[in-house]
């Protein structure tokens, strides 16, 4: 099998993630006699993963292929180098990872919305907007979104159908809104990768109370992040944006959201006073 062209490999990290899928291209860098080839490892969001190009020699082929599937295993893995020695040829890589592209939709155009879209679309979400008022859902208030649209909260995914990478935000100007989108999404299958509603303790524990009443199974309750965000005493627009997305990140990366300065202890580890 012949390397995989630069021009071919460059649509792959492309058009991949766009449809759903996930992307690993690896270059050989350095001084190599294979240096320029690139392999890549291809998984669609539907059909069998499968392998493009090669790196010239079958060895490093298998050893970059378990490299390229461990990095897309992690959700903390990013684009790098990498050094190997494969049949007394030192190989250095290049891995560039390009996974799904996901979505986020805010459903209400307030004053929260504003901020939480402009974040969502700078960490790289495609961002949709939904209101029901014309004179909020509009391509001036929201010109980082992919779609700003209008449509009634009885049927609000109707342009925008959710799948399993949607992040959707409930951020209405009123709990019934909120709640009506919020049974449409939690009925998803399948399910979106989070919900997140706003609201203060006591409108949270009514909507689940609510929900259960009316026969909706409590195992899809736990999928619900409500109040949503993290605890960092936001209280601004821009502040609540920022708990938000903070959480966002927390859940699609697998962190605690435990302060950094309480889990490294560095004072405490390397610092320590003499007695």
């Amino acid at each position: 099998m012949t390397s995989l062209h630069p021009a071919d490999a460059v649509r792959l990290l492309v058009e991949i993630p766009e449809g759903g899928g996930s992307a690993v291209v690896s270059t050989v860098v350095g001084d190599n006699r294979f240096t320029g080839n690139r392999i890549a490892w291809v998984v669609m969001e539907k059909g069998e993963p499968e392998s493009r190009g090669s790196l010239g020699l079958p060895q490093a082929d298998e050893a970059v292929m378990e490299l390229m599937r461990d990095a897309l295993e992690n959700p903390r893995a990013s684009d790098g180098l990498h050094e190997l020695a494969i049949a007394d040829h030192p190989f250095e890589v290049y891995i560039e990872i390009r996974r799904p592209v996901q979505e986020l939709v805010v459903v209400g155009a307030g004053h929260i919305a504003q901020p939480l879209a402009h974040l969502g679309a700078l960490l790289g979400f495609r961002v949709n907007v939904i209101d029901d008022r014309p004179e909020f859902a509009t391509r001036e208030r929201f010109p980082s979104a992919e779609k700003v649209i209008r449509a009634d909260f009885s049927d609000p995914f109707r342009e925008v159908p959710l799948h399993a990478r949607s992040h959707v935000l409930l951020v209405t100007r009123g709990h019934k809104y909120d709640y009506a989108c919020l049974i449409i999404a939690l009925q998803m299958d399948p399910p979106p990768a989070y919900i997140g509603m706003i609201g203060s303790r006591r409108r949270v524990r009514a909507t689940y109370v609510q929900l259960l009443e009316e026969g909706i199974d409590r195992v899809l309750l736990d999928r619900i992040h409500a109040p949503v965000g993290l605890d960092i005493g936001a209280e601004t627009p821009e502040e609540i944006a920022v708990a938000v997305v903070a959480e966002l990140i927390m859940v699609r990366r697998g962190g605690t959201g435990a302060s950094l300065r309480g889990v490294e202890r560095v004072m405490e580890r390397f610092f320590k006073e003499d007695k």
